[in-house]
Protein backbone atom coordinates (compact mmCIF):
# COMPACT_ATOMS: atom_id res chain seq x y z
CA UNK A 1 0.00 0.00 0.00
CA UNK A 2 3.47 2.22 0.43
CA UNK A 3 4.12 1.86 -2.90
CA UNK A 4 0.55 2.92 -4.57
CA UNK A 5 0.71 5.91 -2.20
CA UNK A 6 4.00 6.95 -3.41
CA UNK A 7 2.85 6.91 -6.79
CA UNK A 8 -0.59 8.64 -6.60
CA UNK A 9 1.79 11.92 -4.66
CA UNK A 10 3.77 11.71 -7.21
CA UNK A 11 1.37 12.12 -9.83
CA UNK A 12 -0.47 15.28 -7.98
CA UNK A 13 2.97 16.96 -7.20
CA UNK A 14 2.15 19.69 -10.65
CA UNK A 15 -1.17 19.77 -10.04
CA UNK A 16 -1.72 22.23 -7.07
CA UNK A 17 1.28 24.32 -8.91
CA UNK A 18 -0.98 24.68 -12.21
CA UNK A 19 -4.41 25.17 -9.92
CA UNK A 20 -2.05 28.14 -8.05
CA UNK A 21 -0.97 30.45 -11.28
CA UNK A 22 -4.77 29.60 -12.62
CA UNK A 23 -5.85 31.67 -9.49
CA UNK A 24 -3.38 34.12 -9.40
CA UNK A 25 -4.43 34.74 -13.37
CA UNK A 26 -7.71 34.81 -12.59
CA UNK A 27 -7.45 37.39 -9.49
CA UNK A 28 -5.31 39.92 -11.11
CA UNK A 29 -7.62 40.07 -14.15
CA UNK A 30 -10.18 40.55 -11.44
CA UNK A 31 -8.74 43.01 -9.97
CA UNK A 32 -7.31 45.01 -12.94
CA UNK A 33 -10.96 45.44 -13.93
CA UNK A 34 -12.27 46.88 -10.43
CA UNK A 35 -9.67 49.43 -10.78
CA UNK A 36 -10.52 50.66 -14.23
CA UNK A 37 -14.12 50.26 -13.41
CA UNK A 38 -13.45 52.59 -10.24
CA UNK A 39 -11.50 55.09 -12.70
CA UNK A 40 -14.42 55.16 -15.05
CA UNK A 41 -16.89 55.73 -12.51
CA UNK A 42 -15.50 58.14 -10.52
CA UNK A 43 -14.90 60.29 -13.97
CA UNK A 44 -18.75 59.94 -15.00
CA UNK A 45 -19.51 61.32 -11.34
CA UNK A 46 -17.33 64.21 -12.02
CA UNK A 47 -18.32 65.01 -15.95
CA UNK A 48 -22.21 64.55 -14.13
CA UNK A 49 -21.00 67.25 -11.55
CA UNK A 50 -20.10 69.55 -14.00
CA UNK A 51 -23.12 68.88 -16.05
CA UNK A 52 -25.05 70.31 -12.75
CA UNK A 53 -22.69 73.69 -12.66
CA UNK A 54 -23.31 74.23 -16.00
CA UNK A 55 -27.06 74.16 -16.02
CA UNK A 56 -26.57 76.56 -12.68
CA UNK A 57 -24.62 78.65 -14.41
CA UNK A 58 -26.84 78.78 -17.38
CA UNK A 59 -29.75 79.24 -15.24
CA UNK A 60 -28.05 82.56 -13.79
CA UNK A 61 -27.34 83.81 -17.19
CA UNK A 62 -31.34 83.16 -17.84
CA UNK A 63 -32.39 84.91 -14.71
CA UNK A 64 -30.50 87.93 -15.43
CA UNK A 65 -31.81 88.05 -19.00
CA UNK A 66 -35.49 87.82 -17.76
CA UNK A 67 -34.74 90.51 -15.23
CA UNK A 68 -33.52 92.62 -18.19
CA UNK A 69 -36.27 92.21 -19.97
CA UNK A 70 -38.67 92.91 -17.20
CA UNK A 71 -37.14 95.42 -15.96
CA UNK A 72 -39.14 96.42 -13.41
CA UNK A 73 -37.47 100.03 -12.99
CA UNK A 74 -38.06 100.98 -16.73
CA UNK A 75 -41.01 103.58 -16.62
CA UNK A 76 -41.19 104.31 -20.02
CA UNK A 77 -44.41 103.23 -21.89
CA UNK A 78 -41.93 101.28 -24.15
CA UNK A 79 -40.87 97.78 -23.30
CA UNK A 80 -36.72 96.99 -22.92
CA UNK A 81 -34.69 96.06 -25.16
CA UNK A 82 -33.69 92.40 -25.94
CA UNK A 83 -31.24 91.37 -23.67
CA UNK A 84 -28.40 89.43 -25.02
CA UNK A 85 -24.22 88.94 -23.72
CA UNK A 86 -21.95 87.37 -22.34
CA UNK A 87 -20.81 86.30 -18.54
CA UNK A 88 -17.43 85.86 -18.82
CA UNK A 89 -15.57 82.47 -16.88
CA UNK A 90 -14.48 83.99 -13.56
CA UNK A 91 -17.16 86.64 -13.52
CA UNK A 92 -19.80 84.22 -11.62
CA UNK A 93 -19.25 82.99 -8.11
CA UNK A 94 -18.03 79.96 -6.30
CA UNK A 95 -18.64 76.48 -8.36
CA UNK A 96 -19.62 78.41 -11.08
CA UNK A 97 -16.49 80.21 -11.57
CA UNK A 98 -15.10 77.70 -14.21
CA UNK A 99 -18.35 78.40 -16.98
CA UNK A 100 -18.83 81.37 -19.21
CA UNK A 101 -22.06 81.63 -20.49
CA UNK A 102 -23.91 83.40 -23.83
CA UNK A 103 -26.92 84.88 -23.62
CA UNK A 104 -29.25 85.51 -26.76
CA UNK A 105 -31.68 86.81 -27.34
CA UNK A 106 -35.20 86.80 -30.01
CA UNK A 107 -38.29 89.58 -29.58
CA UNK A 108 -41.54 89.82 -31.17
CA UNK A 109 -43.51 92.43 -30.75
CA UNK A 110 -47.75 92.71 -30.84
CA UNK A 111 -50.12 94.89 -30.20
CA UNK A 112 -53.67 93.87 -28.75
CA UNK A 113 -56.15 96.28 -28.04
CA UNK A 114 -53.71 99.52 -27.58
CA UNK A 115 -51.39 97.35 -25.39
CA UNK A 116 -48.07 96.74 -26.66
CA UNK A 117 -46.79 93.35 -25.97
CA UNK A 118 -43.04 92.29 -26.61
CA UNK A 119 -42.54 88.55 -26.27
CA UNK A 120 -38.85 87.72 -25.42
CA UNK A 121 -37.19 84.08 -26.32
CA UNK A 122 -34.34 83.84 -24.38
CA UNK A 123 -31.43 81.27 -24.41
CA UNK A 124 -28.56 81.26 -21.97
CA UNK A 125 -26.10 78.95 -23.15
CA UNK A 126 -22.62 77.70 -20.50
CA UNK A 127 -19.98 75.95 -20.87
CA UNK A 128 -16.43 75.61 -19.13
CA UNK A 129 -14.76 76.88 -21.53
CA UNK A 130 -13.76 80.69 -22.98
CA UNK A 131 -16.29 81.04 -25.76
CA UNK A 132 -19.85 79.15 -25.83
CA UNK A 133 -20.78 76.81 -27.47
CA UNK A 134 -17.24 75.66 -27.38
CA UNK A 135 -15.00 72.99 -29.22
CA UNK A 136 -16.04 69.55 -27.31
CA UNK A 137 -13.31 67.64 -25.53
CA UNK A 138 -12.65 65.38 -22.97
CA UNK A 139 -14.33 67.38 -20.34
CA UNK A 140 -16.40 69.78 -22.08
CA UNK A 141 -19.95 70.35 -20.35
CA UNK A 142 -22.32 72.60 -22.06
CA UNK A 143 -25.94 73.02 -21.55
CA UNK A 144 -28.72 75.23 -22.64
CA UNK A 145 -31.20 76.95 -20.88
CA UNK A 146 -34.75 78.43 -22.91
CA UNK A 147 -37.32 80.62 -21.41
CA UNK A 148 -39.88 82.82 -22.68
CA UNK A 149 -41.70 85.18 -21.84
CA UNK A 150 -43.77 88.57 -22.01
CA UNK A 151 -44.15 92.38 -21.45
CA UNK A 152 -46.85 94.19 -21.56
CA UNK A 153 -47.13 97.70 -21.68
CA UNK A 154 -50.12 100.35 -22.21
CA UNK A 155 -49.22 103.41 -22.96
CA UNK A 156 -52.76 104.62 -21.94
CA UNK A 157 -52.16 103.73 -18.09
CA UNK A 158 -50.62 105.34 -15.59
CA UNK A 159 -46.85 105.57 -15.56
CA UNK A 160 -45.07 102.88 -15.24
CA UNK A 161 -47.85 101.56 -17.93
CA UNK A 162 -48.20 98.31 -16.81
CA UNK A 163 -50.99 96.43 -18.15
CA UNK A 164 -54.14 95.97 -16.08
CA UNK A 165 -56.32 92.77 -15.47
Amino acid sequence: MKIRSLISVARMRGFSLVTGIFLLVVLSALGAFMVMFTGLQQNTVQVDILGVRAYYAARAGLNWAMYRALDPDNPSATAAACPVGTIAQGALAGSLAPFSVTVECEPFDATEANRNIRVYRITATACNQAVCPGTPGNAYVERRVVSTLAKCKDPSAPSPFECGL
